[in-house]
């Protein structure tokens, strides 16, 4: 299945890692493989391998937890895994089905993810609470939980810059204070309105209006 073209594709986009990390199959292929994996009586065998050795089978990895139905199988295999997930790329695809309908649950383990040393285990956190408690589930508290994760990290920094930008488009009125109270560095503030002004959800007078609290690099 491997694409070298690909391969050297998804390096450049994936700078954490070197380019003798990844096989170079196409995430399609890589989804079909899972399941196929998936039916496989020694599967458990490939999901307690860890670390693995190649980005192809972490993604994977990701895909196999993601379709599992039993809740607390997939806590089991996400608390082993997130620890060895080391790019952003295999964090964000990582989106277990069963999260749904687990709110009350998922919300204990996102508590405990985001105030982790890891920097994927962090993102993870962070992209749980946007995907799962900006609807219908919202409070004004998982705000502060996101503002709270202070970092130099690139790759936590973006996603707090996204999550406030998501939340900008569903929760607006929650949200504008943590903006115009500066909440977050500056880089994660400006980064966040940049985000928020190219969404087609934000009306074009809130656009307007975050442009003008843009802050001043040094």
């Amino acid at each position: 299945m491997q694409d070298l073209d690909y391969r050297a594709f998804q390096a450049k986009l994936t700078p954490d890692l070197k380019l003798e990390d990844f096989i170079g199959v196409r995430t399609p292929a890589l989804r079909s493989l899972a399941k196929e994996v998936g039916k496989r009586e020694d599967v458990k065998d490939f999901l307690q391998a860890l670390p693995h050795s190649y980005f192809d089978e972490n993604q994977i990895h990701a895909f196999l937890i993601s379709e599992m139905k039993d809740y607390g199988e997939v806590i089991l295999y996400l608390n082993d895994f997130l620890p060895y997930v080391n790019n952003w790329a295999t964090c964000d695809q990582l989106r277990p089905k069963c999260f749904k309908k687990h709110k009350e649950e998922l919300l204990t383990e996102i508590k405990k993810w985001i105030t982790s040393e890891k920097v994927y285990t962090v993102r993870f956190a962070i992209g749980m609470l946007m995907a799962h408690f900006l609807d219908e589930n919202f409070t004004p508290e998982y705000l502060d939980m996101v503002a709270g994760v202070k970092s130099d990290q690139y790759y936590i920094n973006m996603m707090i810059a996204w999550y406030f930008a998501t939340a900008l488009a569903k929760q607006y009125d929650a949200t504008i204070p943590f903006v115009v109270g500066r909440k977050m560095d500056v880089w994660t503030h400006n980064k966040t309105i940049q985000k928020a002004v190219e969404s087609y959800r934000i009306t074009p007078e809130k656009k307007e209006y975050l442009k003008s609290l843009r802050r001043k690099t040094r």
